[in-house]
């Protein structure tokens, strides 16, 4: 079993900072694309960033300058370090992350329950 398990969110007032993190647990072999995406209410989940094991990134216009995604390949684990944060930022985050097990090799896609963020006007 594989878990991915979210932390970092809260309420923020504009223009404040907010790191998220992520960490996947459990029979993993090796994990592939790691990413963040949000969602509001009534709306698709969309892409925030994104990051590869060799640590390319990518990012959404809308985040771009604003927010750094990384990660620690030894411990499993994504971060999104959001700063510049607008009220358009709010909505939940939800950490992606493609894995292979150990006993089954075909790559699947993971997601976390969510992170609530708040910005404030």
């Amino acid at each position: 079993q594989v878990q991915v398990v979210e932390s970092g969110g809260g309420l923020v007032q504009a223009g404040g900072s907010l790191r998220l993190s992520c960490a996947a647990s459990g029979s993993i072999f090796s994990i592939n694309t790691m990413g963040w995406y949000r969602q509001v209410p009534g709306k698709q989940r969309e892409l925030a960033a994104t990051i590869t094991s060799g640590g390319s990134t990518n990012y959404a216009d809308s985040v771009k300058g604003r927010f750094t995604i990384s990660r620690d390949n030894a411990k499993n684990t994504v971060y999104l370090q959001m700063n510049s944060l607008k009220p358009e930022d709010t909505a939940v985050y939800y950490c992606y992350a493609a894995i292979r097990q150990y006993f089954n090799k075909n790559l699947q896609g993971y997601w976390g329950q969510g992170t609530q963020v708040i910005v404030s006007s």
